[in-house]
């Protein structure tokens, strides 16, 4: 642990550069450039407000999201759920990305996908200013009935939950990615039922029974309802607080372990 944190410090000016070099090429060319981070999850909000809104209605029977608009709700669910997407995205192609300088010079390999992870959250940091101003839009027009309180300060846990889940998944799949190609196309239709059992633009509780248990295995369905519950004004739901808490630590923890276990391989592929 000791060796990793040194060598953490010692990369940690590489680790800013990787980072800003990925935000720069994901909005390269681009005319609005970052402004994106804001647009496209709003468009994005209204094209689920008005598709899912109309098929599976726009009222949840769960009190802790009684007064909440349903494009609000979607916005939070969207934009944590695109966050783990991209992020995850990112990482698994990491390492094969930059094969080159790995094989040029010595860095500590998990600086890469560190990177991508990173990079994404900052961006999803940005696009939260979206949200705040989609919540202000509300109150200004009456339509917000949902209390304002000191839960939503720990909305920050769901999202620390969220960044480590992101890297603990990104970190397996950068070593799967790099023996085995399939797993980029695998990891799409993954990420495809993961979306579907978030309940992002659709409320669990309209769901039969067999159906929110089924759900509620999803641990990023845990993180966005915990965040949704806090950045609306109500306490967690303890026990998928747990759940997701767990389940995103362990999830690290494999994820260090198999790519510290095969990181010495990787030359021989990339």
């Amino acid at each position: 642990m000791k060796q990793f944190v040194d060598n953490f410090r010692k990369y940690m000016y590489l680790l800013g550069q990787l980072v800003k070099k990925d935000i720069k090429l994901r909005y390269r060319r681009s005319y609005l450039g970052i402004l994106w981070t804001l647009i496209e999850p709003l468009l994005t909000m209204i094209v689920l407000t008005v598709v899912f809104g109309s098929l599976l209605g726009r009222d949840s029977t769960d009190a802790a999201f009684e007064g909440v608009p349903f494009p609000l709700y979607v916005l939070t669910g969207r934009l944590l759920y695109s966050f783990f997407s991209s992020s995850t995205n990112s990482s698994m192609k990491s390492i094969r990305r930059n094969g080159a300088m790995i094989k040029k010079v010595y860095v500590p390999k998990y600086i890469y996908p560190f990177s991508g992870i990173i990079a994404n959250f900052i961006i999803f940091i940005i696009s939260l200013l979206v949200l705040f101003g989609v919540l202000i839009f509300f109150l200004c027009t009456g339509k917000y009935g949902a209390p304002l309180n000191a839960y939503m300060f720990l909305s920050v846990i769901p999202l620390l939950n969220l960044l480590v889940l992101a890297m603990g998944v990104g970190m397996i799949l950068s070593t799967l990615n790099v023996f085995f190609r399939d797993v980029e196309y695998l990891w799409s239709v993954v990420l495809m039922l993961i979306m579907y059992c978030s309940a992002i633009f659709y409320f669990v509780d309209k769901m039969g029974k067999g159906t929110q248990r089924f759900v509620k295995l999803n641990p990023l369905f845990g993180i966005i309802n915990n965040f949704r519950r806090t950045f609306f004004g109500q306490p967690f739901d303890m026990k998928l607080l747990m759940y997701t808490s767990v389940f995103a630590a362990g999830t690290m923890i494999v994820g260090l372990f198999i790519f510290y276990r095969k990181q010495d391989d990787f030359i021989m592929y990339i």
